[in-house]
């Protein structure tokens, strides 16, 4: 379950998008969409009235309604996963620049302090800023957002065996915003990776990012 990510650039003009957004940006110091973690804001593209833009939106599906933040869905099948997904409305494309899988194992880095996990950093080689295929919605606590996971492909797998997040291609885009329900099912698929890198792990709580 990817649960933490990066977007290391402000709104731009990206993926048929209006380097714009359609709400105010949050002026407070605790919004840092370059680190995106759970019930964090971040940056979304999606669209209003035929236009393609950027909103801010928090990263729980639910808005707090469920025991966890829901960050990640991948049966769409369900009744509340296949409602979004029915709906080019509630369809949104989350970018990013890297996202994180922890390791399976815990690391002993021989500084007399417990064993942790590391950080496993994954990007996309043909595209520095890539689209994840995601859902949002009104909730009580203002609009949130999910991302879409599949299936692992071989470069995840040995880390996160269950799940990754579904990557889209450039052409596939205007499919996930336009598309049937049947359209975008047949996009939650693995991306190529022969076109991703992994670097890690990375222990940023211990000690300097390698």
């Amino acid at each position: 379950m990817c649960n933490r990510a990066r977007m290391k650039h402000e709104p731009q003009t990206l993926f048929g998008s209006a380097a714009k957004l359609f709400s105010a940006r949050p002026r407070d110091n605790r919004f840092d969409p370059r680190e995106l973690r759970p019930k964090s804001r971040s940056y979304v593209i999606r669209e209003q009235d035929g236009e393609r833009a950027w909103d801010v939106m928090t990263w729980d599906v639910l808005g707090g309604k469920a025991a966890w933040p829901m960050t990640n869905v991948r049966n769409l099948g369900l009744p509340q996963w296949r409602k979004l997904a029915e709906r080019p409305e509630n369809r949104c494309l989350v970018p990013l620049t890297e996202f994180c899988e922890f390791t399976p194992e815990k690391h002993d880095l021989g500084d007399g302090k417990p064993p942790l996990k590391g950080e496993m950093w994954f990007g996309v080689t043909d595209q520095p800023v890539f689209a994840v295929a995601g859902f949002w919605q009104h909730t009580a606590e203002g609009a949130g957002f999910t991302m879409v996971t599949c299936d692992p492909n071989s470069l995840v797998a040995p880390i996160h065996p269950k799940a990754m997040v579904t990557i889209l291609a450039p052409g596939d885009i205007d499919t996930w915003l336009h598309g049937t329900y049947d359209d975008v099912v047949a996009l939650q698929k693995p991306y190529d990776p022969a076109r991703m890198t992994v670097r890690g792990p990375v222990f940023p709580t211990r000690r300097d990012e390698r």
